[in-house]
């Protein structure tokens, strides 16, 4: 109580916290803010007294022993005696190899980010046991100045080599703003995340994370695929893997600072960037990627197709006059590049006309035709199939790629016309 004063149902357990940490370090603890021991107690009539500076707790032959009591007001009476646990010899834990981090040092003016080069500099050389990673890490958790230099160093030697010699031009003005951007299908690659998982335990935490959360809607092992690659070519399953590692490369990102001002994505990135900006639950964001890419597969798969084509929307819209009642455009992913979706034979026709034209088109390896009219077969199970999903107001602001602005329900609904 002298300490943190009254803990009520945790008091107990803060007297046996105290006293664990004096049999371990041999300190018998002083008891705060006492001068003069109470006169209702005759201290003279035993061995018992009121610490008022800590003491070296004497070694003996035998283990340290000490009780701790706890007395509620309900009539409830504990005492608890502890004994010193024997000496072990501890291994010292593995340290992780270094690993190539950026090491941030910033400053008021340029005198104080020479300053501050030199002081880290004396740091890093003097010893101590300090890795890269826990300078790096510790370097963009500061507050930042507009005078900075940024050193990129995977050792200590590289990594002194560049405080001494860093390279600055300019000073930065001020503080601007960052999005992270989510992409869809079709970016990724076989291994994709596999040396992350190994070297980066921020990246792995958050990826076991997505990989308890999938658990319950697929059969395979998420882990298990991003090491082997096995299984990619499956809708169902490139698009969970794909968006477990979005949403574990954002937490990299986090845990070196860097918090986004607003997340956007782009298709099935929206779901990332929903799970990012806390829009939806990391649970609920593994029941949408999961459960919508298992009924693309199983009702959508092998019906159609998509096209990306070197031409804006408009004009796209024009060729499109066509195969108007099988083709549509699906995403206009930016103002020379436009994606087009619908019937299989038809994408394939309209990409070998552009072909003849002289315009650049070509093939998205999908056997389906998301953002089509085909999409409209799966709405009815999507619905029930997501109902429980759970719309949350956003801590980051998420800006839809479906609809106008950022006020809006990421609730099941919302999910369909993102395919849709």
């Amino acid at each position: 109580k002298s300490n943190i004063g009254h803990t009520q149902a945790a008091a107990g357990v803060a007297g046996v916290i105290k006293m664990v940490m004096a049999l371990r370090h041999g300190v018998l603890p002083r008891t705060l803010h006492v001068e003069v021991p109470s006169s209702h107690v005759d201290w003279s009539s035993g061995a018992v007294e009121v610490l008022t500076q800590a003491r070296a707790w004497p070694v003996v032959e035998r283990a340290r022993r000490a009780a701790v009591s706890a007395f509620g007001v309900s009539g409830t009476n504990a005492h608890v005696v502890l004994e010193q646990s024997p000496s072990l010899e501890v291994e010292p834990e593995p340290t992780q190899p270094d690993r190539t981090v950026p090491v941030v040092v910033s400053g008021a003016s340029a005198t104080a980010l020479d300053a501050g080069l030199g002081r880290l500099a004396g740091l890093v050389e003097s010893g101590g046991g300090l890795g890269v990673g826990e300078v790096g890490w510790s370097s963009v958790h500061r507050s930042v100045f507009e005078h900075r230099a940024v050193v990129v160093a995977s050792g200590r030697e590289e990594l002194l080599e560049g405080l001494r010699a860093p390279v600055v031009s300019g000073v930065a003005g001020s503080v601007g703003r960052s999005v992270l951007v989510f992409p869809g299908q079709g970016t990724q690659w076989a291994g994709m995340g596999a040396e992350l998982l190994e070297s980066s335990p921020v990246f792995a935490a958050r990826m076991g994370e997505c990989a308890a959360a999938l658990g319950r809607f697929v059969e395979w092992d998420l882990l298990g695929v991003v090491r082997s690659g096995e299984g990619l070519e499956r809708v169902d399953v490139v698009q969970p893997v794909t968006w477990a590692v979005m949403v574990s490369l954002a937490e990299v990102w986090a845990a070196c600072g860097v918090r986004p001002d607003a997340v956007v994505g782009h298709s099935q990135g929206e779901i990332a960037a929903a799970v990012v900006s806390g829009a939806v639950s990391l649970e609920d964001g593994a029941r949408v990627v999961a459960l919508r890419s298992q009924v693309i597969g199983r009702v959508l798969a092998g019906a159609g197709g998509m096209a990306s084509v070197a031409l804006p929307a408009g004009v796209v819209e024009e060729r499109l006059s066509g195969w108007s009642d099988r083709l549509g455009v699906a995403a206009v992913n930016g103002p020379g590049i436009t994606v087009v979706s619908g019937d299989a034979d038809a994408v394939g026709e309209f990409v070998e006309a552009c072909e003849q034209d002289g315009i650049r088109a070509r093939r998205i390896p999908v056997d389906y035709a998301s953002h089509s009219a085909q999409v409209e077969a799966v709405e009815a199970e999507l619905a029930v199939l997501l109902a429980p999903v759970v719309a949350r107001e956003p801590e980051i602001p998420f800006y839809s790629t479906v609809e106008p602005g950022q006020r809006v329900r990421t609730d099941a609904g919302y999910w369909y016309r993102n395919l849709r």
